[in-house]
């Protein structure tokens, strides 16, 4: 089962430091089949944990702050993008073609949101775009055959396997030779030396700049927290593939947004990379490569860079260079079959993989980071990799069905939540999670009036929220 302690062993993290980490236990937050809610507070109390020890190096502190995981703000967070307004209306979080179907042997599920994935997904079929001609298109051929035809046209379309056909697939042979956190050294370069940090809050990643060329949900995620934590985050899209404004408020917190060809603004892109100390991506692998962002160009470019990479199926293997997103990961490893029925392939309660993904992406960057200022091993930069359905391996290793699943909704002692300090690792309360309310907030902003799920990440003297709401997309220049 996912945990705290395995996970901050794959950063490479002093496991005397887990004695700083505190939890408070909600029962009924992110109920699944799959120990989501143990996975949820793991990512984040690993990306808190990393975030304390960075903070207390910079500043000078012997102890690290500590650190306290809520289930109840973890759940919030990990399914933010629902509860999100927008001057009171919801955003639509899937396209009316972004769900499953039923095909002559199974199902697939889509992916359809962009406008590109849509026509790509409507001329491997051949159909126009309506939802009844999509079905009757897929009910007669077989989910693998359409599996392939939509991937052949640059389109997104995953046909539904157990978790055993997943083991038996040769993607998931290659993900079992990785770990979930892969780190290494990029180059031999003096250690980085990062200044001072006094007051509060406590702001690690404070100085810092990170380039983020991410999109949906992991990449953004991780730089969003990178920006809570004091990065000057700026978010880099091409002119041609537009941000959905929705998902760009989600998720654009405390960053800047601005666009940049990346070909004929290849002089800017240069100006950037040189004064950039993280460059984190969220492309398919290689995607990025031609215009000189692969982790072996950047290094050479910027000894003691900082790289972090995350992708749906990872950089190996027969899918390496698919496009992929957290829900068509979950049918393809089994995860929605698990967490269905006999009469239809389920869901998490959360884009747990997105999420936690994106947490522990922020987390290995600020272990990377002091890595580099105060590790043993001077100097160097880091190259550090996640994906989505390795993620998913993670959740489904060994999983036992958690005590207040679907299967015995329910269970759990109930109590009284601790709000107060409590000794080091300790659990300082259980109380039944009663819904996100508490952890919501609401600010004016560039792009309206929104309500937002606040930060999951918490430890002492650090950060409670974001220092600026997002604008709209592509409205910053992009220097630093």
């Amino acid at each position: 089962m996912p945990d705290i302690g395995s996970v901050w062993s794959e950063l490479g993290g002093d496991p005397a430091l887990l004695a700083r980490v505190s939890t408070v236990v909600r029962p009924g937050a992110l109920p699944a089949r799959l120990p989501v809610r143990e996975l949820a507070r793991a990512c984040v109390g690993a990306c808190a944990l990393a975030a304390a020890e960075l903070g207390a190096h910079r500043a000078g502190r012997v102890e690290v702050p500590r650190v306290t995981v809520d289930d109840g703000a973890v759940a919030t967070a990990f399914t933010g993008e629902r509860h999100l307004l927008v001057d009171g209306r919801a955003p639509q979080t899937f396209a009316p073609l972004s769900r499953f179907w039923r095909t002559a042997d199974g199902w697939v599920r889509t992916h359809a949101n962009y406008r590109h994935h849509r026509a790509r997904l409507l001329h491997a079929l051949d159909v126009p775009e309506d939802p009844a001609a999509v079905e009757s298109a897929l009910r007669d051929r077989p989910a693998l055959e359409v599996e392939e035809a939509v991937y052949g046209a640059g389109g997104l379309a995953v046909a539904l396997r157990t978790p055993a056909e997943w083991a038996a697939h040769d993607q998931a042979a290659a993900l079992a030779t990785r770990p979930l956190v892969e780190r290494g050294r990029l180059d031999t370069s003096r250690a980085r030396a990062l200044p001072p940090l006094d007051g509060t809050p406590l702001l690690p990643a404070a100085g810092l700049r990170v380039l983020d060329l991410t999109r949906v949900l992991a990449g953004p995620v991780a730089t969003r927290t990178l920006a809570l934590l004091g990065a000057d985050v700026l978010r880099l899209d091409a002119p041609h593939l537009p941000e959905l404004p929705d998902q760009h408020a989600d998720t654009g917190f405390g960053k800047r947004s601005a666009t940049l060809d990346l070909a004929a603004g290849r002089d800017r892109l240069e100006e950037l990379l040189a004064a950039a100390d993280v460059v984190v991506t969220g492309y398919r692998p290689g995607a990025l490569d031609r215009f000189g962002l692969s982790p072996e160009a950047l290094a050479e470019r910027r000894p003691g860079l900082v790289v972090a990479q995350v992708s749906a199926w990872g950089a190996y293997g027969p899918w390496g260079g698919r496009r992929g997103f957290d829900s068509l990961v979950q049918v393809a490893t089994g995860i929605a079959a698990v967490e269905g029925s006999a009469e239809r392939p389920g869901a998490l309660p959360a884009q747990a993989l997105d999420h936690g993904t994106g947490y522990l992406l922020a987390a290995a960057v600020l272990r990377a980071l002091t890595e580099q200022a105060y590790g043993d091993a001077e100097g160097g930069g880091r190259l550090v990799r996640l994906a989505l359905a390795r993620t998913a391996a993670w959740l489904q290793d060994g999983s036992p069905l958690p005590e207040d699943g679907p299967a015995a909704d329910g269970a759990g002692a109930d109590g009284a939540a601790a709000d107060g300090p409590a000794a080091d690792g300790a659990e300082v309360g259980t109380v039944r999670y009663d819904g996100p309310a508490r952890w919501l907030a609401e600010t004016d902003s560039p792009v309206g009036r929104l309500r937002y799920a606040r930060p999951a990440v918490s430890f002492a003297d650090g950060p409670h929220d974001w220092a600026r709401p997002p604008g709209p997309w592509g409205a910053d220049a992009a220097r630093w």
